[in-house]
């Protein structure tokens, strides 16, 4: 499938956009990972990864949708 110009550009921003995020959160638990925490902290930090691989998910399927097909 191909993009238009415009969807090529408006899925380049929102992958732009969820990197950011995908890279704040990795930092973000990283901080929390290494600081002893109190137990709910602990199910903070587990939402904290499910969003992160949620992000990472996404991100495959943009960068999918900017990869051209390949004919064999």
């Amino acid at each position: 499938m191909m993009l238009t110009e415009e969807e090529s550009r408006h899925t380049r921003a929102t992958l732009n956009e969820l990197q950011v995020e995908h890279r704040d959160l990795n930092l973000v638990i990283e901080h929390l990972v290494s600081t002893p925490l109190p137990e709910q902290d602990q199910l903070l930090i587990h939402r904290l990864k499910k969003r992160k691989l949620l992000l990472k998910d996404k991100i495959y399927h943009l960068e999918s949708l900017l990869v051209p097909d390949i004919e064999a």
